[in-house]
């Protein structure tokens, strides 16, 4: 007999923060002439009465997203590479790159913001990794490379859920395994082959006699 169905990530409990970051927005658009003083205070009390993300949807479905507010990247250290089970983007952005360990299973969300998760230095603890990936007016980037077996099993509603290969792949049997699943609704998944990082030297400013 199977068990009840896990809930989809839209019908996630939110938190203060996610009413505060959806507040925030509505303040700014009424700042702006797009809302008057009646649909804000209107909206702002859905807002602290709305329960789960689908709650939240809404509210803003008629107002322009923010951008995407992606976090600096940190210097390179001798520190053991960290482990990130999740990725999670709410009016804002996550970045996953450089060496990091991925587990067999990521949970990727994004909701009028971006993800991006770079595959090509992380560190594989299983030999097949599973990445659910669901965007609701927002982005997901995935990318992996040559050496990298994927498959590809996302649905876009309205949206668009793609793989991109900019290098030929380079397959061998001991190939790492990644399957991306998930729903793009008003969104985009893309999964993207991409070859190594390259490292530029900087022109010389002598030329030679």
């Amino acid at each position: 007999m199977e068990g009840p169905l896990e809930p989809g990530p839209a019908q996630m409990r939110i938190s203060d923060d996610d009413r505060h970051r959806v507040a925030e927005i509505l303040r700014e658009a009424a700042g702006e002439g797009r809302l008057d003083l009646d649909e804000l205070d209107e909206r702002l009390e859905a807002t602290y009465a709305a329960r789960t993300y689908s709650d939240l949807v809404p509210i803003t479905s008629d107002l322009p997203p923010p951008q995407p507010r992606h976090a600096p990247a940190r210097p390179a250290s001798a520190e053991p590479a960290t482990r990130h089970d999740s990725s999670i983007a709410i009016m804002g952005g996550v970045d996953r790159k450089g060496v990091w360990e991925v587990g067999p299973r990521h949970t990727a969300f994004a909701m009028m913001g971006g993800v991006d998760i770079d595959l090509r230095e992380a560190v594989f603890t299983s030999a097949e990794t599973v990445i659910t990936a669901n965007a609701f007016w927002a982005g997901i980037d995935v990318i992996v490379n040559e050496r990298t077996r994927v498959v590809v099993e996302g649905v876009g509603v309205l949206g668009a859920f793609d793989q991109v290969d900019k290098v030929p792949p380079q397959l061998a049997p001991d190939s790492p395994v990644v399957r991306v699943r998930g729903v793009a609704l008003m969104a985009g998944v893309t999964v993207v082959r991409k070859g190594p990082k390259r490292f530029r030297r900087p022109r010389s400013l002598h030329r030679p006699h």
